[in-house]
């Protein structure tokens, strides 16, 4: 609506649209005192069909609570929708509409958790299109025919919400100053169009008023860009204090020879190089002076073995050794056997950790056995390594939900989580150095289960975990193969999350997920 005039005619048309698609009448109507619903044809057409036109007082808007509990709603998620992507306000309609088409693909605690568009229309899916990141850059596709082999086959857009009446995304071509809709479109929702910094005059972002399609976007040369070397500070200068530097005579800078020119790489790694915390240069142990490292290693009592045989000689780390060998053959982790011919082995060594408790004491040591796992072979010692782990959006909703239905959140460690895992490969390691039997040191260990450092023990890990829980009775989603779930036939449900060894488990079937932790405990 671009002014109030033209309130009547779209009261007409969404009084047409009630009658046409839900077969209702409107029987009143209430609204504020403004002036276009006291209009001569706004009050004729309201007696002619029978309607109770009321309004609120003047100065009292909570006579007509729920339009303006609306309207707040609206506003404030179209706030958040600009703050986040940062788009000018001058799109606040867009923005706007974008809120009110997300708001009704929403669940409603009014409507007791259930979704207003469902609850209309419950014969249609609740979106036609992917919903994406509002304000995000996207490529619309041009699909004109006889195009040149060289011109561009997308053109850079904004992408400013979803179509009504056609199946198809909203959005925004700066170059052109023109709104289109497509369905041919690729989406960087990581990427906003618009950035923090960036402020538009006005002239290159109010669109105007025409609708065309995409395929009438001129295309444009290639264009590259360049980047500049900085110029170095000698240092000398870098530490002079910026108030005694002389003043230079105002002059222009002279231009760099044309040969310094870069042109930036068509595509950047995600891979950061930067350097820890800056406090690190200053609160470090790496920084301490050789008398204050002596100081603290003589008041840290405890010192790490820096080999088996150092361990060995120390009776409680002998001790954290031989309760890890006991726990890896009550496990059944390896079979002792004679190398076969063609096979290689992989080697092993122990990784020593003090474990201290809240209150700083030391609560035990703990010697862990790993296999090095640098000296597998691909093909031979290990295949497939990939193992899934829980989305953080996945996790964020579960949790959203538990918290607005107010359920119990159960979280379980599984300990040593990968020694659970069987081994589908044939592996072989030697022996753990100190630990082996007289007659027995041409012996190898033929590995059952998995063990630390091996590549692929993840993967046998969560397939072990998989099977278990499936067991159970539990499906696996297909969104996430980390969130698992089940519903009994009351309609209670149970959802659980795993992430590498670390369980959440949340739902309403309280007496369901006590079992669940108990076949867990069974197995784990």
């Amino acid at each position: 609506m671009k002014n109030r005039a033209e309130l009547f005619s779209i009261f007409q048309k969404f009084y047409a649209e009630i009658q046409t698609q839900f077969n209702l009448s409107i029987h009143v109507l209430r609204n504020d005192n403004a002036r276009e619903y006291f209009s001569a044809p706004f009050t004729s057409f309201m007696s002619q069909h029978g309607i109770l036109h009321q309004s609120s007082c003047a100065h009292t808007p909570q006579q007509n609570e729920v339009t303006e509990r609306k309207n707040r709603h609206l506003v404030e998620t179209a706030r958040t929708l600009l703050l986040h992507s940062n788009v000018p306000f001058h799109f606040w309609g867009d923005v706007v509409l974008t809120a009110c088409y997300l708001i009704n693909r929403m669940p409603s605690s009014i409507l007791h958790d259930q979704i207003p568009h469902s609850l209309l229309f419950p014969n249609q899916p609740l979106y036609f299109l992917p919903p994406r990141v509002f304000g995000c850059t996207c490529f619309v596709h041009i699909l004109t025919p006889g195009q040149d082999k060289l011109s561009a086959k997308a053109t850079k857009c904004i992408f400013l919400g979803y179509s009504r009446l056609q199946k198809g995304y909203h959005y925004y071509s700066s170059e052109t100053h023109r709104y289109f809709l497509s369905a041919d479109v690729t989406f960087f929702e990581d990427s906003p169009f618009f950035s923090t910094s960036e402020s538009l005059p006005v002239s290159e972002v109010l669109p105007l008023p025409i609708i065309s399609p995409p395929d009438a976007v001129p295309s444009r040369p290639l264009q590259v860009y360049h980047r500049r070397h900085r110029v170095a500070v000698p240092p000398s200068l870098a530490k002079v204090p910026a108030d005694s530097l002389p003043i230079p005579s105002a002059s222009p800078a002279p231009a760099l020879p044309p040969s310094t020119d870069l042109p930036i790489a068509l595509r950047k790694g995600n891979r950061s190089t930067r350097n820890p915390h800056p406090i690190y240069n200053f609160l470090s142990y790496h920084r301490l002076s050789s008398p204050y490292s002596a100081f603290v290693s003589a008041i840290y009592f405890v010192s790490l073995p820096k080999s088996a045989p150092e361990a060995l000689s120390h009776p409680r780390w002998q001790q954290a050794m031989v309760h890890e060998m006991a726990a890896l053959h009550s496990n059944g982790t390896w079979d002792l056997v004679v190398l076969p011919s063609g096979k290689s082995t992989v080697g092993c060594r122990w990784v020593y950790t003090v474990k201290v408790g809240p209150d700083g004491q030391v609560d035990r040591l703990k010697a862990r056995l790993v296999a090095k796992g640098y000296t597998q072979v691909y093909g031979s010692d290990y295949g497939d390594t990939f193992s899934p782990v829980a989305k953080i959006a996945s996790v964020r909703l579960l949790l959203s939900i538990a918290a607005m239905r107010s359920w119990p959140l159960f979280q379980l460690d599984i300990k040593n989580a990968f020694l659970h895992g069987d081994l589908a490969e044939e592996v072989y390691m030697e022996q753990p150095l100190g630990f082996v039997a007289q007659g027995e040191s041409g012996l190898v260990c033929r590995l059952r289960r998995s063990l630390y450092g091996l590549k692929q023990s993840p993967r046998a890990w969560f397939s072990r975990f998989s099977s278990v829980v499936q067991e159970f009775g539990i499906f696996r989603s297909t969104a996430d193969h980390s969130i698992f779930y089940h519903h009994n036939s009351s309609g209670q449900c149970i959802y659980l999350v795993v992430y590498v060894d670390v369980i959440v488990i949340i739902g309403s079937d309280q007496n369901g997920i006590q079992k669940l932790k108990q076949h867990l405990f069974t197995h784990f």
